[in-house]
């Protein structure tokens, strides 16, 4: 049974660098905040399998990319799984916690997303377009991701033949511009967009309409997150639709320094209502 106060485990890398964000800013600031509620301690995502067993749970937030750490990351899912470890985000997402490929299963379900073909496929399956954009499987904060020509495209995976089987396709998309929709178990908390394309990190509120709520929903009700904070990514399209990027459900960045203080409170106390129901279940 959890004690009077939890003892929470919370991972992040405080000295994760990542262009035009400062993750440790965040998790200082939430950190903080929890600790009127929880007994908690940071760590960093290496070292978490050997700590957690003395803590109720273990939240995984601004932890950075777990390409850069793959084999720390599965001793730690294979021993939360052993241990029966309560992980906030559950590790049951099926996400970008599960790498990318999931795109391509939206793409042929008919859901609104970028049109997403497997490298292996080739881009004759996808809209034509006059460049293409080749993203990892297991990419994150863009690292590999490349933007070739048409008439490039082909040589380009064959040149990368070896690894085609973890590359996604797909056309590029000169949209008006991105935003995100932040959730907090299956609840809307709030929208941020850039503006400016070529500036993805300069934020600002946004509101959304009941089209673009239901939009995003879709995808939350499509994942198998209960609990945890997922970041929904979308383009307006050229036509004027929205089309997913990606839908976040590991470690979402929230970008919490773009919102005013009335909207910062909402979002903790979203937040901390959601790891009691959590740590309660």
């Amino acid at each position: 049974m959890p004690a009077a106060r939890p003892r929470l485990l919370y991972v992040t890398d405080l000295a994760y660098r990542a262009g035009g964000r400062r993750y440790c800013d965040e998790d200082i600031f939430l950190t903080a905040r929890l600790r009127t509620e929880f007994d908690l301690a940071l760590c960093h995502p290496r070292d978490a399998a050997s700590l957690m067993d003395a803590f109720d749970a273990v939240v995984v937030r601004n932890s950075g990319p777990v390409l850069t750490y793959p084999q720390a990351y599965a001793a730690f899912r294979a021993r939360a799984a052993e241990r029966g470890t309560r992980v906030y985000n559950e590790l049951t997402g099926r996400a970008d916690m599960a790498g990318k490929r999931y795109l391509t299963e939206l793409t042929e379900a008919g859901y609104p997303v970028i049109p997403t073909a497997d490298a292996t496929d080739g881009p004759h399956r996808l809209p034509a377009a006059d460049r293409y954009v080749l993203k990892p499987v297991r990419g994150a904060d863009s690292v590999g991701l490349r933007t070739v020509p048409a008439d490039q495209v082909l040589a380009a995976l064959r040149t990368e033949a070896a690894a085609a089987g973890e590359l996604l396709v797909q056309p590029h998309i000169d949209f008006t511009y991105e935003v995100s929709f932040y959730f907090v178990d299956q609840d809307f908390q709030y929208a941020l967009y850039a503006p400016r394309p070529d500036r993805r990190w300069e934020l600002a509120p946004y509101r959304p309409t009941s089209a673009d709520l239901a939009f995003a929903r879709r995808f939350i009700d499509w994942n198998t997150v209960r609990h945890g904070v997922q970041r929904v990514d979308a383009c307006r399209a050229p036509g004027g639709e929205l089309l997913l990027v990606e839908l976040e459900d590991l470690n979402p960045y929230l970008s919490l320094d773009a919102l005013d203080d009335a909207r910062q409170d909402a979002f903790v106390a979203a937040f901390t209502q959601s790891l009691h129901r959590f740590l309660a279940a």
